[in-house]
């Protein structure tokens, strides 16, 4: 009978802002994995990216939607204990613009898609992509279509659905299985709120299956 480990809390205790670029191999490393974060603008990622890394400050959550218009990289430092050693590990938070920025155009949208897919298509390191939904607007055009350009790219896909605390229990429940239908992935979706916190032990618990595996 195989050993069974004893596994103790996976978390992150160190995310810093590495630097920005729109080219996809600027700040990738042969041996630091890559988990990317990508969402219509809005959405809430920067206040997701800071709730999952426990740093308020980490990126920078704008008033006007749209201002992230380059490739952030975060370098995230994890841990956790198995039978009673520490484990740590070294990776890359990776933050994509936002798709349907306010005060744009043609070019820069075309510019938008010619960036984000080089990066998404071409980095070795890549490990999984997180596309965010606003919890509240299951379906909306804009996400079908980037799901669907994102299926196209075929990378690994995690759909997380933000704002979950602004739903009651029976709108979490329904809004949850309507996405789950509309964005099939091999996970099933996961409600996220960054105001209360729930969502994050689940997001953890995934990332930590692909960094740690």
């Amino acid at each position: 009978m195989a050993e069974i480990k004893e596994i103790s809390k996976f978390h992150i205790f160190s995310a810093t802002y590495q630097g920005s670029t729109v080219r996809w191999d600027t700040f990738s490393v042969q041996d630091k994995l890559e988990i990317a974060f990508i969402g219509r603008s809005n959405v809430g990622k920067s206040s997701l990216i800071n709730s999952l890394c426990g740093n308020r400050k980490l990126a920078r959550v704008s008033r006007e939607p749209g201002k992230t218009r380059t490739i952030n990289f975060y370098d995230v430092q994890s841990r956790r204990q198995v039978d009673g050693v520490e484990e740590r590990q070294r990776w890359h938070l990776v933050d994509l613009p936002g798709y349907g920025f306010a005060k744009t155009n043609n070019k820069n949208t075309a510019d938008w898609s010619t960036f984000i897919a080089e990066y998404i298509k071409k980095s070795p390191q890549l490990a999984l992509l997180c596309l965010l939904v606003d919890a509240r607007h299951p379906g909306l055009a804009i996400d079908r279509e980037a799901y669907a350009w994102l299926c196209g790219l075929h990378i690994p896909l995690q759909i997380i659905a933000t704002k979950g605390d602004k739903l009651n229990a029976g709108e979490k429940n329904k809004n949850k299985r309507e996405i789950a239908n509309l964005f099939p992935t091999n996970h099933s979706p996961i409600l996220y709120s960054s105001l209360k916190g729930y969502g994050k032990a689940e997001l953890l618990s995934l990332l930590e299956n692909i960094i740690c595996r």
